[in-house]
Formats: C-alpha cells, sequence, structure tokens
C-alpha cells in the first residue's frame, strides 16, 4: 500500500483498507475491481497491484 501512495498519491482522494474473513483480497479502483483473489484463486505476484493500479488509472 505505501507503494502505491508513493507512486500515485496525486491519483487518489482516498484508499481504504478493509480487513474482511474468507481470504477475501480486492483491488477496487474507481468502482472497477482490478485484482480479485477470489475470482483469481490466488494472490497477486510482485508488482501485478500496482501495474493493474496504473493501467486503470492512466499512469505509466
Amino acid at each position: 500500500m505505501e507503494l502505491l501512495v508513493d507512486k500515485y498519491d496525486k491519483h487518489f482522494s482516498e484508499i481504504t483498507l478493509k480487513p474482511t474473513d474468507g481470504g477475501r483480497f480486492e483491488v477496487i479502483v474507481n468502482s472497477n475491481t482490478v485484482f480479485s483473489k477470489l475470482e483469481s484463486d490466488r494472490f497477486p505476484e510482485d508488482d501485478e497491484v500496482m501495474e493493474l493500479v496504473a493501467k486503470e488509472i492512466g499512469a505509466n
């Protein structure tokens, strides 16, 4: 999360971490789910979340 904030802080008005049960790990940007552990049945690879967020917000 710190890397996201450091790199893309000007693109976000809010970042929220919501603890849940049941093995859920989801990344939602602009109301779009860009990664879901429940759907993919795996955790993201290194830098995968950064790449997905960058793509969603149109950043390089």
